[in-house]
């Protein structure tokens, strides 16, 4: 592949040509083209010469079509260059993407990306879905996940928090949580009232926070009140890796949408469902007596 320049035909120039992520992708491109199969090739030429914008809102069986190969060959170009397949490729050009681009453009541009067809919408949900979870559990780690299966199991009070829309998922923990024998509160609070909940912090809690790509003060100030009572955190993040490791006790990723097409706490709710049935599986005999515990409670209510 001859080496281009982005100022050449062939690339559209604007601040977006100058994404970090697309940069390296043209990158690895040239460093693996002359191993590159010729459907792989094709592929990359198409990859190499696309937007930003474009390439967010294509799935592989777009490009696939685009090239006249398969979704199949897309992904196997991908995992040429190093990516785990396309969600990786678009995690990393939607960074730079999001942070340059008005948010009322990006909407604009998720919107016309569907071309207003509803089969369509539903299709590059559906995928986006679905290149999330194989995205997360590529970069799954197995000891980070039993850790803090094992974390919870000792913990005096489970306290998951969330601002936004991931108190849905926090309050979702909490809920399944109390109903398997586990003692849980979640924490909605922000600004003014989030003093008065984390007064109820003692040492043996354990706090799943749920933050996936903003950070606030609120948390800054969470995360001091657990090192101050000697309690034990974990992080459910897409984005903030690098400004938190060294704050909690363990990580555990889960991808946002490059796109907007899905929400941001899709993923920390596959987080949250697997952390609730690893500590069911763990306790066996005390999920099944919370159970039998809330059925007679449920009979004395008539139901």
């Amino acid at each position: 592949m001859d080496e281009r320049d982005d100022t050449q035909q062939g690339s559209v120039v604007t601040g977006l040509t100058r994404n970090q992520g697309i940069l390296d992708l043209r990158a690895r491109i040239r460093e693996h083209w002359d191993s590159l199969s010729p459907s792989a090739q094709e592929v990359c030429r198409l990859l190499g010469e696309i937007t930003p914008e474009q390439l967010l809102y294509k799935s592989a069986v777009d490009l696939g079509a685009e090239t006249r190969t398969s979704n199949a060959t897309v992904v196997r170009a991908l995992q040429s260059l190093g990516y785990t397949g396309l969600a990786d490729l678009k995690t990393a050009v939607a960074r730079p993407f999001t942070d340059t681009t008005a948010p009322e453009m990006r909407a604009r541009s998720r919107v016309e990306a569907t071309k207003g067809d509803l089969p369509n919408v539903w299709n590059m949900v559906a995928a986006e879905w679905v290149d999330r979870i194989n995205l997360m559990r590529a970069s799954f780690s197995v000891e980070d996940y039993q850790q803090t299966v094992e974390l919870m199991l000792g913990a005096r009070e489970i306290v998951p928090f969330g601002f936004g829309s991931s108190y849905v998922v926090a309050e979702h923990l909490a809920f399944k949580l109390r109903r398997i024998g586990r003692r849980a509160r979640p924490i909605h609070s922000s600004g003014f009232c989030l003093p008065d909940d984390l007064l109820g912090l003692e040492r043996g809690d354990v706090v799943i926070l749920f933050a996936p790509g903003r950070l606030v003060i609120d948390i800054d100030v969470l995360l001091s009140r657990v090192r101050t009572v000697g309690a034990t955190s974990v992080l459910v993040t897409a984005e903030l890796v690098d400004q938190l490791k060294d704050s909690v006790d363990v990580l555990l990723i889960a991808p946002h949408s490059p796109t907007g097409l899905t929400g941001d706490t899709a993923t920390a709710m596959v987080v949250a469902d697997a952390l609730i049935q690893g500590v069911a599986a763990s306790d066996v005999e005390n999920t099944v007596q919370s159970s039998h515990t809330l059925n007679t409670l449920r009979q004395q209510m008539g139901f």
